[in-house]
């Protein structure tokens, strides 16, 4: 949902102690770029390791991939974005009713409550999404961040689970580019976990 940015700075604020932003979840209800990329397995730990630049494919699962547009010298934070979209995409696809992998219990029932919306009515995804324009927006006391990204899910179709047939009515989701954030919160264990999503007020061009 789109929050203004004062609210935002002091949910980050309130990150870096011990508040609980409370915001609920969904991908945008709204109305890629021709360069070589190699295909890798999705992204699965959190954000230590070293990163491409440039654009990298990722198979989600049978017939569903993501082209992450990593940019020059990306930031490790990055992966926190990169890795919840890999993951509820493929929790959807192989019909999973929970994700919570690097989640808080806020995001956790957000990002779950999202995918048996599709589990539910039996239905999967087809095609090729695009993460692209991943930015950190803050990073407070190295202990809450932002991190946002463009969504670009033209190119997937949701389908039947049982048939593999495009559905109808096809969420809105799939019809234009929309902007999604992650407020992040580093443990004490050193592991940042998602602890909330909303949807940014800004456009999203392809």
């Amino acid at each position: 949902m789109r929050r203004m940015a004062p609210v935002l700075a002091l949910t980050l604020l309130a990150l870096a102690g011990c508040g609980q932003p409370e915001r609920p979840y969904r991908p945008q209800e709204a109305p890629s770029p021709a360069r070589t990329s190699s295909t890798t397995q999705p992204p699965d730990d959190t954000a230590d390791e070293a990163l491409p630049a440039g654009p990298q494919t990722v198979q989600i699962a049978d017939g569903l991939r993501a082209r992450i547009e990593w940019p020059a010298d990306p930031d490790p934070l990055m992966k926190i974005m990169v890795d919840q979209y890999v993951g509820t995409r493929r929790a959807v696809a192989e019909g999973e009713s929970i994700y919570d992998h690097n989640m808080e219990y806020e995001a956790e029932i957000q990002a779950s409550e999202w995918i048996r919306g599709f589990v539910e009515q039996d239905q999967s995804m087809r095609g090729v999404g695009r993460v692209y324009n991943l930015r950190v927006v803050s990073v407070v006391d190295n202990k809450g961040a932002q991190v946002n990204a463009c969504i670009d899910e033209t190119g997937i179709r949701v389908v039947s689970a049982a048939t593999g047939k495009a559905v109808p009515r096809q969420p809105s989701l799939v019809r234009a580019p929309y902007a999604e954030s992650v407020i992040a919160h580093r443990g004490d264990d050193g592991v940042w976990r998602i602890r909330s999503y909303f949807n940014p007020d800004e456009r999203c061009t392809r």
